[in-house]
């Protein structure tokens, strides 16, 4: 049987914890930041942690990543 494979764009946006939730980056801030309010830039600092629903579907591209 052969390999399942990763896809190559899942690995570089999402990371699995111990824990096995998916970790990502916050959506919305790659560019227009000048129309976004202080307080949708101060809150979409850092990582977010995805639903159970998304995370599944990320797991599946990551067969490995458990």
């Amino acid at each position: 049987m052969p390999k399942m494979k990763t896809k190559s764009s899942a690995k570089k946006r999402f990371k699995v914890t111990a824990t096995g939730k998916v970790k990502s980056a916050q959506a919305g801030k790659r560019h227009g930041m000048i129309k976004r309010s202080p307080k949708f830039i101060r809150d979409a600092r850092g990582t977010s942690v995805l639903s159970d629903a998304d995370a599944k579907i990320v797991k599946s591209y990551m067969p490995y990543d458990r």
